[in-house]
């Protein structure tokens, strides 16, 4: 693998370009760079500032291959919370970034679930061969996993959500299902972990257009 010596996109001054390379150069020794994934558990080390989150980023069914296919076709990806679709990088790809809290009103307080799962289910044609990203909501990972046994198949699911109810479990859930997904184990995650695994394949997939 060609050595990775690309720089955040925001380090767009002299002391932001310092910042950005001298983290990257540090995460490259303590976590490694010799695949697509280390690039990923680089940026995720980076986001939450404790190399341990390297160590607890899972990749199953060749996610960064699937994200990849996702942007070149400009597939949707669609995020639990605003602070997640805030962080992803909206330029130079062809992906509306949608945020599922602006679908699920209706349906949240029809059905009494959270406004996250709901927009998740009203989303549900949209879904399909699409980027989801979830970094905050386990009720929405729990969502998406039930959709995908009835036969809704995303692109790649990203799920990252943190705390002590059903974060976990969720996904837990998220590793057994045969799809493309990026989660990490245990209690911890949240924005910055999601934010960062889409941003790191975005990034790959810019420079695969260059």
């Amino acid at each position: 693998m060609t050595e990775n010596t690309y720089i955040d996109p925001g380090a767009d001054t002299k002391e932001g370009y310092k910042i950005s390379s001298t983290s990257r150069g540090l995460a490259r020794m303590v976590v490694g760079d010799e695949t697509p994934e280390d690039r990923i558990r680089q940026r995720c080390a980076i986001s939450v500032g404790d190399f341990i989150m390297a160590d607890l980023m899972a990749f199953n069914n060749n996610p960064v291959e699937a994200g990849l296919r996702a942007l070149s076709a400009g597939r949707p990806v669609i995020t639990d919370i605003r602070m997640v679709q805030t962080g992803i990088r909206k330029n130079e790809h062809h992906s509306d970034v949608l945020c599922a809290l602006d679908f699920g009103a209706a349906l949240s307080q029809g059905y009494g679930i959270t406004r996250t799962s709901a927009g998740f289910m009203a989303l549900r044609d949209t879904l399909e061969n699409a980027i989801i990203v979830i970094g905050n909501a386990p009720s929405a990972l729990l969502t998406v996993c039930r959709m995908v046994d009835e036969g809704i198949m995303p692109a790649l699911v990203i799920g990252t959500p943190v705390g002590f109810v059903n974060a976990k479990e969720s996904k837990e859930l998220l590793r057994t299902k045969n799809l493309p997904s990026i989660s990490n184990v245990g209690t911890r995650g949240g924005t910055p972990p999601a934010v960062a695994s889409l941003n790191e394949i975005i990034t790959m997939y810019i420079e695969t257009q260059r």
